[in-house]
């Protein structure tokens, strides 16, 4: 058997396969979990798969260049499959039609909140010019995060990283924190959900309701283009006032 699976071990790592087959495995092993007990928020699957490709790409001591090549399937993916929040997103344009005021006062407040206090509590903590840049557009999808802080002066591949940290989090904690301010209908937690935690929290936003992950899909989205607009001028404004 352990032959047999070194065998598979080897042909995949000469394949593209290997980074597709390692991620999907990974994530249904931590959905299971995730499954297994009952859906609890610190069993977040995305956390949980993190630590597995880590851990397997430790010790079979595969660079990340070689799983990246079929790994990249999946991050392609992740256009097509925000375009598609657009259908749950219109059943619910009855719903919009009659909550843009909120919705927008809502959007603008949570873009400016995200990086206001990002880049403050960075800056308090004693974080360097380009972490602070790097952190701004922390709470939008990882492709235009991406590219807000190239434009800014960040590194990319370390908002990816406050990215999915930042997903990770707002799924974990939106629950238990929303119940606690008493904020129970479905629209308004799901578009907190999508302003704060962008896919990945829009992901869980799908698993409580169509309605709630339509919503957070709304928010994800606007979020994402907002943030395009203020964070080039607001996040530089803010570094240099800070330094």
């Amino acid at each position: 058997m352990t032959r047999q699976l070194g065998e598979i071990w080897v042909y995949l790592s000469a394949t593209p396969l290997l980074g597709l087959t390692v991620t999907l495995l990974a994530y249904l092993l931590a959905y299971r979990f995730y499954e297994r007990v009952r859906f609890n928020p610190l069993a977040n699957p995305v956390a949980i798969a993190v630590v597995l490709l880590v851990l397997v790409l430790t010790v079979t001591r595969t660079p990340y260049a070689t799983y990246f090549e079929g790994a990249q399937f999946v991050h392609f993916l992740l256009g097509p499959a925000t375009v598609a929040l657009a259908l749950p997103l219109y059943d619910q344009r009855t719903k919009l039609k009659r909550l843009w005021v909120p919705l927008t006062l809502g959007l603008t407040a949570g873009v400016l909140t995200a990086i206001v206090s990002a880049v403050g509590i960075a800056w308090a903590l004693g974080a360097s010019r380009q972490t602070l840049l790097s952190l701004a557009p922390k709470s939008v999808t990882t492709p235009i995060a991406m590219g807000i802080a190239e434009k800014i002066g960040g590194l990319p591949s370390l908002t990816a990283v406050f990215v999915i940290l930042t997903g990770m989090t707002g799924a974990i904690i939106a629950r238990p924190l929303l119940n606690a301010l008493g904020v129970d209908a479905h629209p308004t937690r799901g578009f907190a959900v999508g302003v704060a935690a962008h896919g990945i929290g829009t992901a869980r936003a799908f698993q409580v309701s169509e309605e709630m992950g339509a919503f957070a899909g709304l928010a994800m989205g606007l979020t994402a283009l907002l943030t395009a607009f203020i964070a080039p001028w607001l996040a530089p404004w803010l570094v240099n006032l800070a330094y």
